[in-house]
């Protein structure tokens, strides 16, 4: 199914989606990589504030490239979302609620998402440039010394996703390869 999405991603928002969905997003989203996470989620430990409001935010796993002359951000296709696996339950913990990246997640993150009514969006590999199209503006928040790992809020029109994995672990790549593989064996 087809849906038009603007964020912030509620946890009413979210049980509404469903594993093969196909979602627009428009609104504000964040990026972070692993050496963002591992920032925030140290500071969490020590009972610091994070740099914004994780309350049903969504964060894009992205490292973007720098904008050339006249572009908002440069090519800002999404990074493997295993690195984050380490870190995903602890910020869902707080309320981050979507997750943008491409790959499989362990069973642990499929649990908080289920825990914590988060979703995995999915986004295409190697279509960066296309994907920075839909980042309409971009902020440098904190962690400027990671480089293009540092934490940027972008807000985002009409962004091209899938839903990957749903609040109820609804998980498109086992759903995927499951019917892929009962088709094989009936022909």
């Amino acid at each position: 199914m087809e849906k038009h999405i603007t964020l912030p991603l509620t946890e009413e928002l979210a049980k509404t989606l469903h594993a093969g969905d196909t979602v627009y997003l428009t609104g504000t989203i964040y990026t972070s990589r692993d050496a963002g996470h591992k920032r925030m989620c140290e500071a969490l430990a020590r009972g610091e504030e994070l740099p914004f409001d994780p309350k049903d935010a969504t964060i894009y796993y992205v490292g973007p490239t720098p904008a050339k002359p006249g572009q908002v951000i440069g090519s800002a296709g999404p990074t493997t979302s295993g690195r984050m696996d380490a870190y995903a339950p602890t910020m869902m913990s707080v309320g981050a609620r979507g997750m943008i990246g491409k790959g499989a997640r362990l069973p642990e993150v499929v649990e908080a998402m289920k825990k914590y009514s988060g979703v995995y969006f999915g986004a295409i590999g190697g279509a960066g440039a296309l994907l920075a199209k839909c980042i309409k503006s971009a902020e440098l928040i904190a962690y400027e010394d990671l480089g293009a790992e540092a934490l940027r809020k972008l807000y985002v029109e009409e962004m091209p996703l899938v839903v990957i994995i749903d609040s109820e672990g609804r998980n498109l790549y086992e759903e995927g390869r499951a019917a892929y593989l009962k088709a094989k064996e009936s022909k």
